[in-house]
């Protein structure tokens, strides 16, 4: 069967456009709104020398601005990451313009300088981010000694002691650092575990589209074993009435060659797995060999090694074989392959209240300071070169092995001694599951087929 091509899945700090113009344009109507409201209410109660003219004349821009944008692209246009910088430089400058005419830093409104940077974090790569901020800090710096004062009808000027002009300034610089600092890390987390998991989704489905396909096939081989072996048997005893007949005896061994070949064939691709009821529960040693039978040809020695812990039944357990328990070890085994020298051990364990797997090599071991990361999506860990490992197979396994009740652990056999042969001096992926989340019920038969639903 063909298999399709690998799709290679980019961390999310690689995508394309991800801001929608319409975000953008709401979010400007309202803080045009805001500032039209503050003017005008401040410039009718308040006895303020305030230029509201002018003011209105820089929100009017603003406006006109929204109104151009709507009336060149559509409003569920999706922004390109220039277009969208361009947007929010200009809502920054807008705003330092506002600022100007009502008393630069003096005016507490110089706050939503917090705002243009902030949501640039959370749409915008890194280094828009980084410009806008620095562009930000500068025009915040500018307006603290360039700006109209503010002043009372009677001429009175209202400004701020020189310490707390200072301190309003850094507290300022100091916040749109550290909000948009922290939106973009949060952002950046929140988008790679989504894009993760919609991985670790794919990655279920096909395992379990797989494990159906071979259930259907095996189905199919076993209903059409009958009429087989009876096409198979007639045209045996045909061959030999046929002795006397050469031209119609090779016919009746054609039958008999080709209805062998459909058996051959219906065989070897219902082999992985059947409907019967009986298979979706396995032996311990057969769920892992077929785990790591993927990884068995390419080069690296695969030993497995199954024990009841101390006091433990002597009875290998049979478990439920689940497409995420097959899958998750799958991807541990494919792990260990990948860094082990010239071999992986898979252990089991298993006693009254647990069973415990393990996934060792001979490699040089997890890097110490990624230890604590393991599991996390889009990290590197343990590299090599040619290699390129965004920590997803980890995460994948990890995530879809916690959903059977297993916790996962990693650490080095170097340092922790747990691996008794000292060549097992590699990474250990520890597997521990509470008996009765995988335990399966042996019934001694081999139990009812279910129907192939249409």
């Amino acid at each position: 069967m063909p298999t399709q091509p690998t799709r290679t899945l980019l961390p999310p700090e690689s995508y394309g456009p991800r801001v929608r113009l319409g975000t953008l344009v709401n979010l400007r109507w309202l803080a045009l709104l805001g500032q039209t409201v503050t003017v005008v209410v401040v410039g009718l109660t308040l006895s303020l020398s305030l230029q509201v003219g002018l003011c209105l004349l820089v929100i009017a821009v603003g406006a006109v601005v929204n109104l151009g944008a709507l009336a060149i692209y559509p409003t569920n246009a999706r922004l390109k990451e220039w277009e969208a910088f361009g947007a929010l430089l200009f809502d920054l400058v807008q705003l330092t313009a506002l600022l100007f005419l009502t008393g630069g830093l003096h005016n507490p409104f110089a706050l939503l300088f917090l705002a243009p940077v902030t949501i640039s974090a959370t749409a915008l790569s890194f280094r828009s981010t980084l410009t806008l901020a620095t562009i930000a800090v500068a025009l915040i710096s500018l307006l603290a000694g360039y700006h109209v004062p503010l002043r009372l009808s009677d001429g009175t000027l209202l400004q701020l002691p020189s310490l707390q002009l200072t301190g309003f300034w850094i507290a300022i610089v100091i916040g749109t650092l550290f909000l948009s600092g922290f939106a973009f890390r949060l952002t950046l987390e929140t988008e790679r575990m989504s894009n993760a998991l919609l991985a670790t989704q794919t990655a279920l489905a096909r395992e379990q589209k797989l494990h159906d396909l071979a259930g259907v096939v095996a189905a199919a081989a076993h209903e059409l074993g009958t009429p087989l072996a009876t096409i198979m048997l007639v045209s045996s005893e045909l061959a030999e009435e046929l002795k006397d007949r050469p031209d119609l005896r090779e016919d009746a061994m054609l039958i008999r060659s080709q209805a062998d070949r459909c058996r051959d064939i219906l065989r070897s691709m219902g082999r992985a797995g059947k409907r019967d009821q009986h298979v979706r529960t396995a032996p311990l040693e057969a769920v892992l060999r077929e785990a790591a039978e993927p990884h068995e040809g390419r080069g690296i020695a695969i030993t497995y090694d199954l024990a009841p812990a101390e006091g433990g039944p002597a009875r290998k357990p049979h478990i439920h074989r689940q497409p995420e328990i097959v899958h998750g070890l799958r991807n541990l085994v494919q792990n260990a392959v990948d860094f082990a020298r010239s071999e992986v051990w898979v252990e089991a364990r298993w006693s009254e209240r647990e069973i415990a797997m393990r996934v060792i090599d001979d490699g040089p071991g997890y890097a110490g300071e990624m230890l604590h990361r393991l599991g996390d999506p889009f990290i590197r860990s343990r590299q090599r070169p040619g290699y390129d490992g965004m920590g997803l197979g980890l995460f994948i396994a990890k995530t879809l092995l916690e959903r059977t009740g297993a916790t996962l652990t990693f650490s080095n056999a170097t340092k922790s001694g747990r691996a008794r042969p000292r060549r097992r001096a590699g990474a250990i992926a520890e597997l521990v599951w509470p008996r009765d989340a995988i335990i399966a019920e042996e019934t001694g038969g081999l139990g009812a087929n279910e129907p192939i639903e249409r």
